[in-house]
């Protein structure tokens, strides 16, 4: 298939990450792309205290330099941030802004469990790495204990592998070509040891953060890890296999990304590209067909199915509908059965950041990272009770999933998908609630959402009732117009959500765009930063985000490379209010070939947790490698291997030297 096109790299692991898909949505629903435009050409071009950029760039290579001599070392007029910037750029170390320290906390191979063995590269085991930290951090969480600020859980979800970094010496070069060494089942365990997810504890002491690996709450998850399927579409007949007829029951959870932690303290983990997982074929004339080709299903991208047989379409043809949900787990209880929450839907689940209405109802953002896919929000039926946690445990199986849908005068609703209204009846294939949520991208379609650029994260404000939703990018977006010239958005863009009455659970809203991203130093790109942000300041690819406890939002991205961009990705601080609303600043850049993920900022903004995944992939791209990377054995593929750095999928721990809130 050619859905998974790498922007860096050039391995089918590597591939499964970087997908933007080939836009799988068939509908003719109006886009994200032609609505901007439609709005904006009645709007004008100024909105807000931001200028919509056109062709006739309004943010020019001088405004930047002037730009970048007042605002690197100073504050921003009007901005909520004041940390000296970092100088956006490439090289193997990670950079923290002036007056912080950027430590690693936990990196892939190292001890969760006390019993755990010392990490050997070149002898990896199933049984070791279920023990030790997985790979590919992506989303990461902090659970107070008891109440301490400087004591807690980090959770920790492990998105996906990289064989050919994993496994010194399988990757040569014969001929001129690039061999990677066939799939072991031996290696294969290992890999499905190294997906899902970590809970460890760890303690903050003399202001650094260590972890516990004696800590009796300590777990690894995996894709094999023994779950529960709750919610509308639990032992329903698309769901029995052969080996679990019960549909009630499924082992483990794979390609988790970013996720969330609920108010009552449980770790959420949200299943994105679940379709890379499976190969073969269905039986002919199978009713799961049309449903899989909707979602890409079987990716084969994994070679998981030839050791292990539920992951072959032919042998176990109902075990995709098995994945692709969002899983919630008891950090509290190691022995606790981890919960698959299938009232949340069914798709490619970038997030499940969640906050609470008005009225103490719990409200989920949800993004289906796919070119022209949607963005949705669960409302759970019942509310929160701070006083009782058990009451708590399964808000998450009864409530109400809405998509969005945005039209050309800035106004929004969410659509809710329940059988039995409007087109989702069983003349239209939805002969119940489990149908809906199994098919949610379907009915979706029917229901007239808006195909938006690959919605990643969707971070809510409960404060204001301000939602940002992270739209990568969409490279195959057609339609070009003066407010949206980009005919292949490489960048993306930021949508702000303003639920009405400042509600979370509210089914209508507004909605304007926070900023386009890219360079707004070249005009053709159509960037809408503020004129006040620096030549460091902007970035591309918005990926996950985070809102912290003054309301202010980060953001982290994925895709900046040394020939796309000039820089890696980092973690940003955007204004949102006020006159410097739209200006963005560099906080922290990972090594090259890395991407940013994360990130979490502890209760008392003195720590920012964030995840550097994957660093080292695609180092071909960087001329000072002089080598492609991942051919080397993990000890010489750095000019200087250390330990002060994230030469592995890392977890680092920001904090203000000498103590103190963060930004």
């Amino acid at each position: 298939m050619d859905d998974f096109q790498p922007v860096r790299g050039i391995f089918r692991n590597s591939q499964l990450e970087r997908a933007d898909g080939p836009g799988l949505n068939p509908t003719r629903n109006q886009t994200m792309g032609e609505i901007i435009a439609a709005r904006f050409s009645r709007r004008g071009f100024m909105r807000g205290a931001m200028a919509v950029t056109a062709i006739s760039a309004t943010v020019s290579p001088m405004a930047l330099m002037s730009a970048d001599a007042a605002q690197v070392k100073g504050r921003v007029e009007g901005s909520a941030f004041d940390f000296p910037e970092v100088t956006a750029g490439v090289d193997a170390d990670h950079h923290v802004a002036e007056g912080y320290d950027a430590d690693v906390l936990i990196r892939w191979g190292d001890k969760v469990l006390a019993d755990a063995p010392e990490f050997d590269p070149a002898n990896q085991s199933e049984a070791a790495q279920e023990k030790q930290f997985g790979y590919n951090n992506d989303y990461v969480g902090f659970v107070p204990l008891e109440g301490a600020e400087d004591h807690g859980l980090l959770v920790v979800n492990h998105e996906y592998t990289n064989e050919e970094l994993m496994f010194p010496g399988i990757v040569t070069i014969e001929a001129g070509e690039v061999v990677v060494a066939p799939a072991t089942e031996e290696r294969v365990n290992v890999e499905m040891a190294a997906h899902g997810g970590t809970i460890i504890e760890i303690r903050r002491e003399n202001g650094k953060w260590r972890t516990l690996p004696e800590g009796r709450m300590n777990r690894r998850i995996t894709a094999k890890t023994p779950m529960q399927l709750t919610g509308p579409a639990a032992g329903h007949a698309r769901l029995q296999t052969n080996a679990n007829p019960s549909g009630r029951e499924v082992l483990g959870t794979i390609n988790n990304c970013a996720g969330g932690v609920t108010p009552w303290g449980t770790y959420i983990m949200a299943e994105e590209n679940f379709h890379g997982y499976f190969l073969g074929e269905l039986p002919q004339g199978h009713a799961e067909a049309a449903n899989y080709e909707r979602l890409g299903v079987p990716g084969g991208n994994y070679d998981w199915g030839r050791f292990h047989g539920r992951f072959d379409l032919a042998q176990e043809p109902n075990e995709p509908n098995r994945f692709g949900w969002v899983v919630e787990v008891d950090p509290m209880d190691p022995t606790a059965v981890p919960k698959k929450r299938t009232a949340l839907g069914r798709f490619k689940h970038e997030g499940a950041e969640s906050a609470l209405s008005k009225d103490g109802r719990v409200v989920f953002y949800l993004g289906d990272d796919e070119r022209f896919d949607y963005v949705y929000k669960f409302v759970t039926a019942g509310r929160y009770d701070p006083d009782d946690r058990a009451a708590n445990m399964d808000l998450l199986d009864e409530g109400t999933l809405y998509v969005a849908r945005f039209d050309e005068e800035g106004g929004m609703e969410w659509l809710p998908l329940v059988q039995g209204e409007g087109p989702l009846t069983a003349a239209n294939g939805f002969a119940s609630q489990a149908d809906v949520v199994i098919e949610a991208r379907r009915a979706a379609d029917l229901l007239g959402a808006t195909p938006m650029d690959r919605p990643e994260d969707v971070e809510p404000n409960p404060e204001n009732g301000h939602v940002y939703v992270m739209l990568t990018n969409n490279t195959k977006r057609e339609e070009a117009n003066a407010a949206n010239p980009r005919t292949e958005n490489a960048f993306g863009h930021i949508i702000e959500i303003i639920e009405e009455g400042g509600d979370l659970a509210a089914t209508r809203g507004t909605w304007e765009i926070l900023v386009k991203c890219g360079d707004p130093s070249i005009a053709e790109v159509g960037a809408t930063f503020s004129t006040a942000t620096t030549e460091n300041g902007w970035f591309g690819m918005p990926d996950n985000c985070a809102v912290d406890a003054d309301g202010r939002l980060w953001i982290s991205t994925d895709g900046n490379s040394p020939s796309e961009t000039g820089r890696t990705d980092g973690l940003w601080a955007l204004d949102t209010e006020g006159e410097a609303r739209g200006t963005s600043r560099l906080f922290y850049r990972v090594p090259v070939g890395a991407e940013m993920c994360g990130p979490c900022m502890t209760p008392d903004m003195a720590t920012f947790f964030v995840a550097v995944q994957h660093p080292a992939d695609g180092g071909d791209d960087w001329d000072e490698f002089g080598r492609p990377s991942y051919y080397e054995d993990l000890s010489t593929r750095w000019p200087d291997f250390r330990d002060d750095m994230p030469t592995r999928p890392s977890v680092v721990a920001i904090t203000r030297q000498g103590g103190g809130r963060i930004g």
